[in-house]
C-alpha cells in the first residue's frame, strides 16, 4: 500500500495535479463546525447543505465501504494577482472571480480523477471508488487539510504554505487502506487581512462565514434580488469575489497555472459591463458553454450586471445601456435596473478631456 500510495501521488502530477494526500474518514470535528454552521442559519437559501443527513460527515455512509479519501487539488490562476487587483471597483469593467474564467472545473478535475482511478485499476485490479468534484455532499476543504493539502483559513478557503489558496478541490473515495497523511494545522496567526478587506463583512469570525452576506453566494447561489445593503459594496463584481484571496499575504506564493483549460474565454477577464450586458440569452448560451458561468442563467446574469452598471462610473454609454433593458425583462431584473438607474440620478456624467 505504501507504494502504491507513492504511484498515485506520482500520477496525479502527470495528470496535472500539483498534490495529492490521502485521509482517513473520521471527520467528527468538522461535524460539529457543519452543525454550528447550519444552526446559525449561515447557508442561506443553500438548502442542500442541510439534505443527506449525516452523509456528508461520514464518507462512508456516502459510499458504502470507503475507508480512505485521496485528495486532489489543482491551480487555476491564468494571471498575476496585481492584474486581477486591478479590475476591483473598476469603473467600466466587469470583475468575475478568477475560478470561472476558463472551462468549468468539474468538468476538467473529474475526468483527471477518473484517469486517475483508471490508472489504480491498471496496477492493481478492480477496487471501491468513487469521484467527487463539488457535485455531492462531501466535506472537501476537511478531507483536504486532513490530507495534508492545506489549512483552511479565517476566509474558509484552504491554503497551503507555498501555493496560497488559488486552486481547486476533488476527491477519490475508495476501500483501499494506503497510508494516511499527516493533517496541516493553521498558520494564518493573528492576521486578519481577509477579514478586514471583505466587502460586505460576511466573514463574521476568524474561520466563519455568513454566505447570506457574502457576494459569492449573492452573485451566484442565491435566486432571489440582490438586498439593498448590498449592492454598492458588490462593486464591478458580476461573478462571485475574490478579495479575501487577493488581499491573503499566503497567496505571495501563488504559482499561476499552465492548464490551457483554465486560460480565460471571451475576454471576460477585461470586458466592460455594457457589453456583457448586451448579451441576449442566446448569445449568453453560446459564450458560457462550457463554463462554470451558465450555471446562473440569464436573469441572474442581467441582475447582477445591473447593479455592477449603478456602481459604474456615470456615462451616457452606462445610463443608455440600463434604460434598454426596463422593459421586456423579467421583473427581477427591471427592478435591478430600476435602482442602478437611480444610483445616475445626481451624478454628474464623467467625460474623456482629449
Amino acid at each position: 500500500m505504501a507504494i502504491l500510495k507513492q504511484e498515485i501521488v506520482d500520477w496525479s502530477l502527470e495528470l496535472g495535479f500539483q498534490q495529492a494526500g490521502v485521509s482517513d474518514i473520521d471527520l467528527a470535528v468538522a461535524e460539529r463546525r457543519l452543525r454550528l454552521w447550519l444552526d446559525d442559519r449561515f447557508h442561506g437559501s443553500m438548502h442542500y447543505m442541510e439534505r443527506h443527513g449525516s452523509k456528508r460527515s461520514h464518507p462512508e455512509e456516502l459510499v458504502p465501504g470507503t475507508i480512505r479519501v485521496i485528495s486532489v487539488r489543482m491551480d487555476y490562476l491564468a494571471d498575476e494577482q496585481d492584474v486581477a487587483s486591478s479590475l476591483l471597483d473598476h469603473a467600466s469593467k466587469a470583475y468575475i472571480s478568477r475560478y470561472a474564467l476558463g472551462r468549468d472545473y468539474h468538468k476538467v478535475m473529474r475526468g483527471r480523477l477518473r484517469a486517475l482511478a483508471r490508472r489504480i485499476e491498471e496496477r492493481i485490479g478492480e477496487f471501491g471508488y468513487r469521484v467527487f468534484v463539488d457535485s455531492a455532499p462531501v466535506l472537501e476543504k476537511a478531507l483536504a487539510e486532513k490530507a495534508g493539502l492545506g489549512w483552511v483559513g479565517k476566509h474558509t478557503n484552504v491554503i497551503n504554505r507555498n501555493e496560497g489558496s488559488w486552486f481547486f478541490l476533488g476527491e477519490l473515495y475508495t476501500d483501499l487502506p494506503l497510508p494516511i497523511d499527516s493533517s496541516e494545522h493553521s498558520h494564518c496567526g493573528s492576521c486578519t487581512a481577509c477579514i478586514d478587506v471583505c466587502p460586505t463583512d460576511a466573514i463574521v469570525a476568524p474561520y466563519s462565514l455568513d454566505a447570506r452576506r457574502c457576494i459569492s453566494y449573492l452573485t451566484i447561489e442565491s435566486r432571489d434580488p440582490i438586498p439593498v445593503e448590498f449592492r454598492k459594496a458588490i462593486g464591478n463584481r458580476i461573478y462571485g469575489c475574490d478579495d479575501c484571496q487577493l488581499f491573503c499575504p499566503w497567496n505571495k506564493f501563488a504559482t499561476r497555472t499552465s492548464e490551457p483549460d483554465f486560460a480565460p474565454r471571451h475576454h471576460l477577464d477585461t470586458a466592460e459591463l455594457t457589453d456583457l450586458f448586451a448579451w441576449s440569452e442566446e448569445t449568453f448560451l453560446e459564450k458560457t458553454e462550457g463554463s462554470a458561468i451558465r450555471r446562473i442563467g440569464h436573469e441572474q446574469w442581467l441582475r447582477n450586471i445591473a447593479v455592477a452598471l449603478g456602481n459604474a462610473a456615470t456615462t451616457p454609454t452606462v445610463v443608455a445601456a440600463l434604460q434598454s433593458r426596463q422593459d421586456g425583462s423579467s421583473a427581477m431584473v427591471t427592478e435591478h435596473v430600476a435602482w442602478a438607474l437611480a444610483q445616475h440620478e445626481h451624478k454628474k456624467p464623467e467625460t474623456c478631456n482629449v
